[in-house]
């Protein structure tokens, strides 16, 4: 349960404050936001949210080449793999 609502305050981001300050959502607010549903089937429900809006996209966008890229070396694979998701991240600001 702890690390599914670390991922979903990456998800929800933080609250920013009236006097121009940001602060991490509660449990409460992150309860609130899901209104009930399973934490897991919620995550993987924005999974596929993220899955149509990627489909959406325009062909020469970066995210829909690291979609389309086939490893050459499969050893490097993975690590190729990882930079890339991480990137992705940073754009999604999860």
């Amino acid at each position: 349960m702890i690390l599914e609502r670390k991922i979903m305050r990456e998800i929800f981001g933080p609250t920013r404050i009236n006097d121009g300050y940001w602060r991490i959502k509660t449990n409460q607010e992150i309860n609130d936001t899901l209104k009930g549903q399973n934490i897991i089937g919620f995550i993987k429900k924005q999974r596929l949210n993220w899955l149509g809006h990627v489909e959406r996209m325009a062909e020469d966008n970066i995210v829909q080449k690291i979609k389309r890229w086939k490893p050459i070396n499969p050893i490097v694979a993975p690590c190729i793999f990882v930079e890339s998701i991480q990137f992705i991240n940073q754009r999604m600001h999860i």
